[in-house]
C-alpha cells in the first residue's frame, strides 16, 4: 500500500479505536477510581507491549532514552489520568470533542518551540477553535449543573500534552521504529503506574464483582486503545506530519458521540454549535 493510502488507513483505524476509548473509560469508572483507571490502563498496555516488543528495546540508543521518557510522560502518563479524572464529572462525548483541540495545540507549540512554520489562516483556525471550546464548556456548565465543567480544563491540558508529545516524536524519534518507541514508553511507566495502583487500595477491592467487571473494560482500553493504538499513531507521525497525525481528533468525536448516544448521553443544540465551531477551527489550522 502506498504511503498516502497507508496514512489514511492508520488515521481511520485510530479514529475507531480512540473514539471508543472514552466510553471504555466511562464504563471503567463505574467500579474503579480515576487513579485506578489510569494506572491499570498503563499497566495492561505495558504488559502487552513488553510481551511483543521487548526485543526492540536494545534498538533504542542510550542518548534517545531521555526523549522516550519525555514522550511517555506527555503522551501517555499525564493524559491517562487527566481523561479519567475529567470523566468523573463530564460526559465522554464532551471529553472527546475537547480532545479535538490537539491539532490546534500541536500547531501553536510546533511554531513556538519546534520551528514549525504557520500561515495566517491557521492562526484564525486556532482562534475559532478556542471560541468553540469556550461555547461548548459554558453551555455544558449551564445545562448540566450537576456536572463540574471545571474538569473540562483537564482535557484541554491533556490535549496540550499530546501536542508536546507528537512534536517531540517527530523531532527526536523519527528514526526509531514505532514498536521500539511504544515499548520504551511503557517500560518506563510500568513501575510508577504499579506504585500508584498499589496505593489506591485496588487490591483490597479486586474481589468485588463490580470492580472485576470494570477491569475488563480497562483491559480492552489498555491493550487495544493504548498499546496497539500508540504503535499505529507513532507510525502515522513518521509517515505524515504532526498536524496530520493529530487530525485524527476530527473523527474521534464522531465515534465517541455515537457511543455516547447508546449510553444515553446527549449534547444540547448550543453544544452542537460549539463542537462544529471547534472542528472548523481544527480544519483551518491543519489545512495546508
Amino acid at each position: 500500500m502506498e504511503a498516502k493510502q497507508l496514512k489514511w488507513a492508520y488515521l481511520t483505524a485510530l479514529a475507531l479505536v480512540w473514539g471508543s476509548s472514552f466510553i471504555l473509560i466511562k464504563k471503567g469508572l463505574i467500579g474503579l477510581s480515576a487513579l485506578q483507571v489510569g494506572s491499570l490502563r498503563i499497566i495492561f498496555a505495558a504488559i502487552f507491549l513488553l510481551l511483543i516488543g521487548f526485543k526492540s528495546l536494545p534498538k533504542i540508543p542510550k542518548h534517545k532514552w531521555k526523549y522516550i521518557a519525555m514522550t511517555s510522560v506527555f503522551g501517555t502518563f499525564g493524559p491517562a489520568f487527566l481523561f479519567a479524572l475529567a470523566q468523573t464529572e463530564i460526559d465522554s462525548s464532551v471529553s472527546s470533542i475537547l480532545n479535538s483541540l490537539t491539532p490546534l495545540n500541536t500547531l501553536i507549540l510546533g511554531s513556538l518551540f519546534f520551528g514549525v512554520s504557520f500561515q495566517k489562516r491557521q492562526v484564525w483556525g486556532v482562534f475559532i477553535g478556542l471560541m468553540g471550546s469556550l461555547l461548548l464548556v459554558f453551555s455544558g456548565a449551564m445545562n448540566n449543573p450537576n456536572q463540574n465543567y471545571y474538569y473540562a480544563i483537564l482535557v484541554i491540558i491533556a490535549s496540550i500534552c499530546y501536542a508536546i508529545n507528537v512534536n517531540l516524536i517527530k523531532r527526536f524519534l523519527s528514526d526509531l521504529s514505532p514498536l521500539s518507541i511504544t515499548t520504551g514508553n511503557f517500560a518506563v511507566l510500568l513501575l510508577p503506574a504499579s506504585l500508584i495502583l498499589f496505593f489506591t487500595g485496588f487490591y483490597e477491592v479486586i474481589h468485588i464483582e463490580t470492580v472485576q467487571h470494570a477491569v475488563l473494560f480497562i483491559v480492552v482500553l489498555g491493550v487495544v486503545g493504548t498499546g496497539i493504538a500508540n504503535i499505529f499513531f507513532f507510525k502515522l507521525i513518521q509517515i505524515s506530519s504532526p498536524v496530520f497525525a493529530t487530525s485524527v481528533t476530527y473523527l474521534i468525536p464522531v465515534v465517541a458521540f455515537f457511543w455516547g448516544l447508546l449510553d444515553n448521553e446527549m449534547l444540547t443544540p448550543v453544544q452542537f454549535v460549539g463542537a462544529f465551531i471547534i472542528l472548523i477551527g481544527v480544519y483551518l489550522s491543519a489545512k495546508k
